[in-house]
C-alpha cells in the first residue's frame, strides 16, 4: 500500500481537458452497511421518463439510487405496485400508507423543444402532524437539456434528503481520485479522474506515465492542486477543473507535496524539503508566491489540512517516533500534540464542526478510518478491514471516502463519519485511489 513504500511521498506524491470517458471508470455504488430504522419512502416513475433510453438519465431511478445509497432510506419495490400517481395532487394516501412507506416521490417529463425538458417533482408526506398541514413538503418544476437530467437527479436528491433529514445532501458533489491502470505496452498509467460523487460521467483532466498524488479541490470547486512526477521529480500544480488551464505552484529541489486550500482559497498549505533536507510544512500566497514556513524541525513534517476557521493547520510528523498528528497556530507558531492512541496516525483532516478530525489510524496492526474528538481525546474507528488509506470528507461532514482493499484490487469506499453506513465503489479494471471530495459548489 501506499503509506507502506513511502509515507513521506505519501501525500507528496501533460493536462488533456476532460481527455476521454473510460468506461471503467464509472462506478456502481454497492450498499454494504445501513441503518437499521432507515425511512420507508417510495419513488414513483416519473410520467414519460420511459423515452429516455439511456437508464443513468431516468430521474426516478437516479433519485431512487441517491437515497438508498444514503443509508439513510428504505426504498419500496415498485414492480408489483398497482398505482402510479405523477404529480402530488394525484397521491393517494391511503393506499400508500398501506404500503408501508412515509414517504412519496412522484414527477413528470415533458419534452418542450428539440432539447428542453420541463420537469416536475413532488414530495408528499404521508404522516405530516396537524401542526403542519400542507402534507406536499416538495413541488419544482425545472427545465433543463438531456444532458442536464443526470444532474438535475442528483440536485432534487439533495432537496429531498434535505426535507427529510434537516442536513444538506451531497448527490450533486463530486469525486477526484487518482486511477492506475496498465497501457498494452504493460506499463502503468495514472490518470487524474473527476467524477460525480456515485461514480458516473468520470473524465480524465490529465494523463501520465509517471504518478500523479493528492489531489485536492479549491473552496470554490473550480481548481485542483495536485503532485504530479511528470518530469521525474514531484511538482505541485493547479488545474482549472472547466477550462483546462494549469499553472505549476512549486518546483523546488527535493519533495513539493500535499497541497492543502486555505478555507479562502488564497494560499495553499504544502510540504517541501528544499531547506533542510526533511519536509516542513510551507505556506504559500497564491497572488504573491510569498512562502511562510511554518515547522523549523528535523522531523518528517507532512499532510498538512486547515482549520475551519483558516487560524490552524492539523499535520502529520515523526518527531515523537512514529507518526502521529500535530496542531500549529498559525498566528503564533505554537504546536501540540493531537493523536495519543495508536502507534500510526496520518492524513487528518477537519470535520465542518471543528471538533472532531477524521485520520487514517494503527492500533495495533491494522490500518483503518477513524474519527478523532478533539475534546476528549476518544478516537473511534468507523472502517475495520484493516488495510485503508486516504480518508477525504464529504462537504456536510457526514461521510467519508477512502481508497481501501477489495477482491485483491485498489477501489474507493465511503463510510459514515458514525460508521452505521458503507458504501463500496467498485472498479474491476484500475486500481482507484487517493479520493477527494469536492465542496458544494463544484460546478
Amino acid at each position: 500500500m501506499m503509506r507502506i513504500k513511502s509515507w513521506i511521498l505519501w501525500g507528496v506524491t501533460a493536462l488533456s481537458f476532460f481527455f476521454s470517458v473510460h468506461a471503467y471508470a464509472v462506478l456502481d455504488i454497492q450498499l454494504t452497511d445501513g441503518i437499521s430504522r432507515a425511512v420507508p419512502i417510495a419513488v414513483v416513475p416519473f410520467e414519460h421518463e420511459s423515452f429516455i433510453n439511456d437508464a443513468t438519465r431516468q430521474l426516478s431511478k437516479v433519485i431512487s439510487h441517491d437515497l438508498a445509497i444514503s443509508g439513510q432510506f428504505r426504498l419500496l419495490p415498485m414492480a408489483n405496485v398497482s398505482q402510479n400517481p405523477f404529480t402530488a395532487a394525484a397521491v393517494d394516501y391511503q393506499f400508500w400508507r398501506q404500503q408501508k412507506v412515509d414517504d412519496v416521490i412522484v414527477g413528470q417529463i415533458k419534452q418542450v423543444s428539440f432539447d428542453r425538458y420541463q420537469v416536475t417533482v413532488g414530495l408528499v408526506d404521508l404522516y405530516r402532524g396537524a401542526l403542519s398541514p400542507t402534507k406536499t413538503l416538495l413541488d419544482e418544476q425545472f427545465t433543463v437539456s438531456k444532458n442536464e437530467l443526470r444532474g438535475l437527479a442528483h440536485h432534487i436528491s439533495d432537496l429531498i434528503y434535505e426535507k427529510l433529514t434537516g442536513e444538506r445532501g451531497i448527490f450533486s458533489t463530486r469525486l477526484a481520485y487518482v486511477l492506475v491502470t496498465k497501457g498494452i505496452d504493460g506499463k502503468k498509467q495514472y490518470s487524474l479522474q473527476v467524477s460525480d460523487m456515485d461514480g458516473y460521467n468520470a473524465k480524465s483532466i490529465m494523463v501520465s506515465p509517471q504518478p500523479i498524488m493528492s489531489p485536492a479541490w479549491s473552496p470554490d470547486g473550480k481548481k485542483i492542486a495536485y503532485v504530479t512526477f511528470e518530469t521525474k521529480l514531484p511538482e505541485i500544480y493547479v488545474s482549472n477543473v472547466m477550462t483546462g488551464e494549469r499553472r505549476k505552484v512549486t518546483s523546488f529541489p527535493g519533495i513539493n507535496g500535499a497541497p492543502a486550500w486555505s478555507p479562502d482559497g488564497s494560499k495553499l498549505a504544502v510540504a517541501l524539503s528544499f531547506t533542510q533536507g526533511n519536509p516542513n510544512i510551507y505556506v504559500i500566497d497564491l497572488a504573491s508566491a510569498k512562502l511562510s514556513q511554518i515547522t523549523r524541525d528535523g522531523a518528517i513534517n507532512t499532510e498538512p489540512a486547515w482549520a475551519p476557521d483558516g487560524r490552524s493547520l492539523v499535520f502529520t510528523s515523526d518527531r515523537g517516533g512514529n507518526p502521529q498528528i500535530y496542531r500549529v497556530n498559525l498566528a503564533t507558531l505554537q504546536t501540540s500534540r493531537v493523536t495519543f492512541d495508536g502507534n500510526y496516525n496520518a492524513s487528518a483532516s477537519f470535520l465542518p464542526d471543528a471538533k472532531n478530525i477524521v485520520l487514517l489510524h494503527r492500533g495495533d496492526t491494522r490500518f483503518n478510518i477513524a474519527v478523532l474528538d478533539l475534546g476528549s481525546g476518544v478516537v473511534t474507528e468507523i472502517t475495520k478491514a484493516g488495510r485503508d488509506d486516504s480518508p477525504a470528507v464529504a462537504p456536510n461532514g457526514k461521510m467519508v471516502a477512502y481508497a481501501t482493499q477489495y477482491g485483491g484490487n485498489g477501489v474507493l469506499a465511503m463510510v459514515s463519519t458514525d460508521g452505521n453506513v458503507k458504501l463500496r465503489l467498485p472498479d474491476v479494471q484500475g486500481i482507484v485511489q487517493e479520493p477527494a471530495w469536492s465542496p458544494y459548489t463544484a460546478g
